[in-house]
């Protein structure tokens, strides 16, 4: 067993290469071989989101808080609240965050295939962030 207590590690600021706005990542962890599960609780501040990504064995994300906005290619702008639990199937382009008035917290969890969890992609325009429309 271990146990990674709460705020043991410094909040990070989300990487400008991967997110728009200002992002926190707190309490990543990610386990030992042979496991390959990894997360973090991510906070995004009101207009803040991921770049479109995908995830090779897919993501889990659960809203703790705040209101924020999930969409995957080619469908509609989603808005996700806490208690929501959204699943993006391995492969799906996608991308979350805050909507642009409210922040947004969630934890995010995803498996790595031979040591990849995550491939990051184009960054969403302001445009598609502010439109409900699938792109």
């Amino acid at each position: 067993m271990n146990i990674q207590r709460n705020a043991s590690k410094p909040t990070v600021k989300g990487n400008p290469d991967y997110f728009t706005g200002q992002v926190r990542l707190d309490n990543p962890f990610q386990t030992t071989d042979p496991a390959r599960v990894g997360g973090a609780t991510v906070t995004f501040e009101p207009g803040a989101r991921t770049a479109w990504h995908t995830h090779p064995l897919g993501q889990t994300i659960i809203i703790t808080s705040g209101l924020g906005w999930a969409q995957r290619e080619g469908g509609p702008r989603e808005e996700i609240r806490p208690g929501d639990i959204v699943w993006f199937e391995p492969g799906e382009k996608h991308w979350h965050g805050a909507t642009d008035a409210t922040a947004m917290t969630h934890i995010a969890i995803a498996e790595a295939l031979n040591g990849v969890a995550v491939d990051w992609l184009e960054k969403v325009t302001d445009d598609d962030y502010l439109t409900e429309r699938g792109s």
